[in-house]
Formats: C-alpha cells, sequence, structure tokens
C-alpha cells in the first residue's frame, strides 16, 4: 500500500481514483477511529472523545511549550500532517484546523475521507460553539455540555471581581495581539484594558519599543522568553531601553500554550494575569 502511495505522485488521477475505492465510506454516525492534525483540535478531541475513540494526534500535542495536554498526548499515535500516513491510519474521521495543511485536506477529501475543519478561535463564543461542536461531531454531546459550564463558571468568577489597570503584550520580535484575538479576549475578561486597542494594533502586530514605553502599562506579557538557543526574535527584549524599562514594569509571564488555542484551560492565561494584576494593588496600597 505504501509503495501504491508513492506512485499516486507518478501516476496521477488514475492512481488517485484506485486510492479512492480503498478508502473507507463516508459517513455522518458516530465516528470510532479519529485522527486530528491541529493543535487545538488535538486537545479539544483529547478533552472530548471517548476511550479509544482518538487514534492520532499531531506532533505538536506533545510539545509541552505549545501543548497543554502534553503528557496526555502520549497515549496516541502521532501523525505529522502527511495524507499518506494519515490514509494508512484508515480513519473515518478526520479533524482539521482551517489553516491545517491545505494540501492534505484537499487530498483526504479527494480520496473519501471525512475531514471537518474548525477556525481559531477568537474569543469565548468561538470557545463554547467549537466545544459544542466536537462534542456533536464525536457523539459525546454530555462532555461538551460539561466543559462549557465549566468554562463558564470560571468567567462568572473573573467577572465577579475584576482587575483594573492596562497591560501590553510584548512578544518575540515585537510583536502584540490587539480586539479580534483570543488573547485580547481573554484579557477582557479580567477587566484589564489592553493597549493594543488604543494604538489601533488589531489581531496580531508589531508594537514598537518606543511605543510601550509610552503607553507605560500597569503589566507586560512578555510570553516564552527563554530559547534553546539565542536567537534573533528575542532582539527586542535585550534592548537597553526594554531592560530599564522591565526594570520598573510588572512582568507577567503567561505560558503561550494557555492561549495558543480556546478551551477550558484558557482561563488559566486570565487567572495568571489577574493575580498580578492583584499582586500589583496590594502593593500600591
Amino acid at each position: 500500500m505504501t509503495q501504491r502511495l508513492f506512485l499516486c505522485r507518478w501516476l496521477g488521477a488514475a492512481c488517485m481514483a484506485a486510492l479512492a475505492a480503498c478508502a473507507p465510506a463516508r459517513a455522518e454516525s458516530v465516528p470510532k477511529r479519529v485522527v486530528s492534525m491541529n493543535l487545538c483540535t488535538d486537545q479539544l478531541a483529547m478533552l472530548i472523545a471517548d476511550e479509544d475513540q482518538l487514534h492520532s494526534v499531531s506532533h505538536l500535542a506533545a510539545d509541552p511549550g505549545a501543548s497543554v495536554l502534553a503528557e496526555r498526548a502520549g497515549a496516541y499515535v502521532v501523525n505529522h500532517g502527511l495524507a499518506e500516513e494519515i490514509f494508512l491510519m484508515r480513519p473515518d474521521l478526520v479533524i482539521a484546523g482551517t489553516y491545517t495543511t491545505r494540501t492534505t485536506v484537499a487530498l483526504l477529501r479527494r480520496l473519501g475521507f471525512r475531514v471537518e475543519e474548525f477556525a481559531p478561535e477568537t474569543g469565548f463564543d468561538d470557545i463554547r460553539q467549537n466545544i459544542a461542536r466536537m462534542g456533536a461531531i464525536l457523539g459525546r454531546r454530555d462532555r461538551a455540555v460539561a466543559l462549557t459550564a465549566a468554562l463558564d463558571a470560571g468567567l462568572a468568577a473573573l467577572a465577579a471581581s475584576p482587575a483594573q489597570g492596562s497591560v501590553a503584550v510584548y512578544s518575540s520580535n515585537s510583536y502584540t495581539v490587539g480586539p479580534g484575538s483570543l488573547a485580547d479576549a481573554v484579557i477582557a475578561e479580567t477587566g484589564l484594558d489592553n493597549i493594543a486597542a488604543s494604538l489601533g494594533i488589531s489581531g496580531a502586530g508589531r508594537l514598537p519599543l518606543e511605543s510601550l514605553i509610552t503607553a507605560d502599562p500597569d503589566l507586560v506579557v512578555t510570553g516564552a522568553r527563554r530559547f534553546d538557543n539565542p536567537a534573533l526574535a528575542q532582539e527586542n527584549f535585550r534592548h537597553p531601553a526594554f531592560r530599564a524599562f522591565a526594570r520598573q514594569a510588572v512582568e507577567v509571564d503567561i505560558p503561550d500554550k494557555y492561549w495558543l488555542c480556546g478551551a477550558p484551560f484558557t482561563l488559566i492565561a486570565a487567572r495568571i494575569l489577574k493575580q498580578a494584576a492583584r499582586r500589583l494593588e496590594a502593593g500600591q496600597e
């Protein structure tokens, strides 16, 4: 079978038609062998899927720097988003992100596989919708309802005592996030003001060091600043002006994995941020 897959690159449409005949029948019933190709769908599937229902997750799911569920990912077969390897797994459902390798998604669909795509979350409504949809697709609606209830309870607790002050996200290569991003939605839930909005930055964009210092936020979220090897991407943290600013600012370390993807664990990012704001408030009293 592996030889046939590689021959497809040479034989084209005729071979594709032959392989399509070997693909499992497309069905909308509850899937029993699921493959996820995207970090965010990996984690939602791990949270929701029934035992033995989820067969494979992407290699990123096992990366502790990117995945909250890295340890749990070891229980599944790892894939690298290649059509050949996923074909051989014979899934009855493939779950992907809307930005997942487009060639692989298109090829799997041509071969007759059922592929469900999930858009990245930019707010908590998106998280609720994706949880509900994953529960419906996997036939695990009760589990999805329970996760959504836990998420809403956490959000209610945050709203009960909002923090005050301003915050900036300042990442490698001087990137920040504004309205239209999941991180901005997390900041809003804490009650803090994201300076990116006042600077006209939406989604993800560059935050010049001069603008950061001039805005003088109460908190600065620097995210992942420790790489195994030196990186030019982190030169912004070595700038003398930033170092001087950092000595008087309150830095907050929120591991990227907590808000790369939307899930109930995204609340952890909000709690870390709110706790930092509370410590700042206590120090000013």
